[in-house]
């Protein structure tokens, strides 16, 4: 009997050690690391904040570039781009140009987004400058309902090797919307003016940009982005009409290829894996 119980006893711990092994085996599982996903709905975000991005310059070059066209062909130049609900004022010292851009409580562009607040531009006085530094700032400014904050700073050229204007901006901003969510982007980017300066109508003009920035979404993901085809916008479209821009997250890249000229809300967003969709980019459902 006693040699019967020590057996047994026997039995039984080896039992106990192989299901406690068994069970820091199954604990001590490898960890796998989280593979990146691109939402959709957060590039579409990201497309929104490009957008605004995209318009502070827009506005801020229009306004700059009539006092340029002004000053230097000493004609009496206007833009129709801004309506009449915007207030342009300038301050002139002694060495610089201080400009005012007011859209009031609310003003809506030509191209339907709705602007609050103001824009403030500060430049060197002289007009005849090739290259010039402009600084730019807001002060309670809205975009179709987003409250931006942040600056930029824009190295303006009159003429570029291919003798158009040129600007490369250094940009800063955060944006809050509607449902309260947050977002914040930067970036480096290049627009050369390629149609339209000069002309006095708003829809004729045409950039083509060029770049990299920064996207800290609204689910505090963040987004590395490089222009590897240069973007073409087209100010009478909402959408940029062509280029490809490539994202990255956590290593992975997937690139968003905005299509082959038409105006729309299409873009070919290629994953990872290589598989390819296509996307739509509302832009605040306008």
């Amino acid at each position: 009997m006693k040699n019967s119980l020590k057996i047994s006893n026997l039995t039984g711990m080896v039992l106990m050690t192989v299901m406690v092994m068994v069970s820091c085996a199954k604990d001590e599982s490898p960890v796998i690391a989280e593979e990146a996903t691109f939402d959709v709905a957060e590039l579409t975000a990201s497309d929104e904040a490009e957008l605004i991005s995209e318009e502070i310059a827009n506005i801020s070059e229009d306004v700059y570039a009539t006092e340029e066209i002004k000053a230097t062909s000493k004609a009496n130049y206007a833009s129709n781009y801004l309506p009449d609900c915007v207030t342009i004022t300038t301050v002139v010292t002694s060495s610089t140009k201080e400009t005012t851009i007011d859209f009031g409580a609310g003003c809506e562009l030509p191209n339907g987004n709705l602007l609050s607040g103001i824009i403030f531009l500060s430049y060197a006085k002289d007009m005849e400058m090739a290259t010039k530094t402009i600084g730019l700032s807001l002060e309670d400014f809205t975009f179709n309902g987003v409250a931006v904050e942040g600056s930029a700073s824009l190295v303006r050229m009159r003429s570029n090797d291919h003798g158009n204007p040129q600007s490369d901006a250094v940009a800063n901003y955060s944006g809050e919307w509607p449902d309260g969510t947050t977002a914040s982007f930067t970036g480096n980017r290049t627009r050369e003016w390629i149609a339209g300066y000069g002309s006095g109508f708003w829809g004729d003009n045409v950039f083509l940009i060029t770049g990299q920035g920064t996207y800290t979404g609204k689910m505090g993901n963040i987004f590395s982005k490089e222009i590897v085809t240069p973007l073409r916008r087209e100010l009478s479209c909402r959408f940029i009409v062509s280029g490809v821009l490539e994202v990255s997250k956590n290593d992975a890249i997937a690139s968003l290829d905005f299509g082959d000229g038409s105006c729309d809300a299409k873009g070919w967003l290629t994953y990872p894996d290589g598989d390819v969709e296509e996307i739509f980019l509302r832009r605040f459902n306008k």
